[in-house]
């Protein structure tokens, strides 16, 4: 494979790409976080764990 040197106005697009990345992480990690910490979190939360007792056979 011949890869080729990127031309001067091609350099910056890494970088771009890693900011939008991190910006999209960044809030995703925000609302992942206010949906855990509300009551909507605690409710799933239980969810799962009842869940997975009853697989185990626990619950």
């Amino acid at each position: 494979m011949h890869q080729h040197a990127p031309r001067a106005d091609e350099r910056g697009i890494t970088t771009a790409e890693y900011a939008v990345g991190t910006a999209a992480g960044a809030g995703l990690a925000g609302l992942l976080y206010k949906m855990l910490t509300g009551g909507f979190g605690d409710k799933l939360l239980k969810t799962l764990f009842d869940h997975v007792l009853g697989l185990l056979g626990i619950g």
